[in-house]
């Protein structure tokens, strides 16, 4: 292998080892939270809060948005929880939007890399988006397509009254609930005992072979303690993120490569041939709709985490695509190829195609209004300058410290959810 070969397969390798550094603790983080609101947030609250579309349930949802997530495919799960908690199809979108978009590290990485303008430009088009994205989902989503996703979800989740079949499903059965599954047509009154010698026991005949000795009448209940307890619920949780990693994992593993060997491989004039000069004489409104256009489709072929895409953005501004190009780039970071991978394992497939289109058009249409309002008013600079940003994250910095909390943290959360899953025949 020739030198030139090896040193740019050791920038790629770099570049994926560092990029998989930066992202790997509030990709943690935010499937780990997650996997605590599956569990913990009770179906009424979120009913309560988001079950309705207005003003009220768009600002929740984007406060809680941006003070959850930095991560695309956290806040995926995170929405997707949301929707299983019966949150209205558009505040779950609404999160989707605001927690990959209007959050204090992303707000950081702008202004040190891009300036002050375009921090403002994420902020205006953040709230528009929101806005849209509320309007277009609440009035325009077919409400037999958004049947067919709920559908998609409640086949995919855990058995909801598994406590008391004895690891068995009992979905079928009428009022026979203490046979544990089995045929107890030829027997007599040992109706209750799991194929196991009960002769020897007292009436407490529908234990399912568990030892109930210590429990009253309340033959299937968890006692009180147990149920309560703290390592039950993590337990239990853990479950959830075990599940979530295996079903997306791959597509995160795909996002990060690909990123990788593009940010690597692809210089800031190879981005120019994508644009459309201002010398060919198009009427405004149409360069500035064409450029859009191109920020979201280069988006979705490129995109994988936060400081990945604001590199890249400064890169296409700099390549000469307008401000409203740049915005919608950086808003696109839900409509990545492994992202519209993970929409189809949560949703389906026609549920995903709907979702994508309502999307690419909110998306559009903050970046045309963005563009509008900065170039009307004279807010934006041709000759703004990159400023310097270290992207090395390695070091003694926050990267490091939360990921050496995460790195361990996440290993043993996701053995301890996939012993819990083993336990209940649910391995993934």
């Amino acid at each position: 292998m020739e030198s030139g070969d090896s040193n740019i397969i050791i920038h790629v390798i770099s570049v994926l080892f560092n990029m998989s550094w930066q992202i790997f603790w509030p990709l943690a983080f935010g499937l780990i939270l997650s996997s605590f609101i599956r569990h913990l947030l009770p179906v009424d609250t979120v009913v309560k809060h988001l079950g309705k579309t207005d003003a009220k349930s768009l600002t929740f949802t984007t406060i809680l948005g941006m003070v959850s997530s930095s991560c695309s495919y956290a806040a995926a799960s995170l929405s997707h929880t949301l929707l299983a908690k019966k949150a209205t199809l558009a505040n779950a979108m609404s999160f989707l939007v605001s927690s990959t978009n209007l959050i204090v590290e992303m707000f950081i990485v702008l202004v040190a890399l891009m300036g002050w303008t375009f921090l403002w430009g994420e902020v205006i088009g953040g709230l528009i988006l929101i806005a849209t994205v509320g309007f277009l989902f609440s009035r325009f989503y077919p409400k037999e397509v958004e049947q067919e996703l709920r559908q998609h979800i409640e086949s995919a989740e855990p058995a909801k009254h598994a406590h008391s079949d004895c690891g068995m499903d009992m979905s079928n059965m009428k009022h026979e609930t203490s046979d544990c599954g089995m045929d107890m047509s030829s027997m007599k009154h040992e109706t209750s005992d799991c194929g196991m010698d009960m002769s020897s026991m007292k009436p407490d005949t529908s234990d399912c072979g568990m030892d109930m000795s210590s429990m009253k009448h309340d033959h299937m209940d968890m006692p009180a303690q147990e149920e309560a307890s703290l390592m039950s619920k993590i337990t239990k949780s853990a479950g959830f993120f075990q599940m979530d990693l295996a079903m997306i994992g791959k597509e995160i593993l795909i996002g990060v490569v690909v990123s990788s060997i593009l940010i690597a491989l692809v210089p800031q004039e190879g981005w120019k041939a994508l644009f459309i000069s201002n010398d060919v004489g198009l009427p405004t409104w149409l360069h500035s709709l064409l450029d859009v256009i191109i920020g979201i489709f280069v988006a979705m072929i490129a995109y994988v985490c936060s400081v990945g895409n604001l590199i890249l953005a400064a890169a296409l501004w700099y390549g000469g695509i307008s401000f409203g190009g740049v915005i919608g780039f950086i808003l696109a970071d839900v409509l990545t190829i492994p992202m519209m991978g993970v929409y189809k394992k949560y949703y389906g497939k026609r549920p995903t195609k709907w979702m994508v289109g309502l999307l690419f058009l909110s998306i559009l249409f903050t970046g045309l209004c963005v563009d509008a309002i900065f170039n009307g008013f004279g807010w934006v600079s041709a000759d703004q300058t990159v400023r310097t940003l270290n992207q090395s994250g390695f070091g003694v910095n926050m990267t490091t410290v939360m990921n050496l909390i995460f790195i361990p943290l996440s290993i043993w959360y996701y053995r301890l959810g996939k012993k819990a899953n083993a336990g209940m025949g649910m391995s993934m």
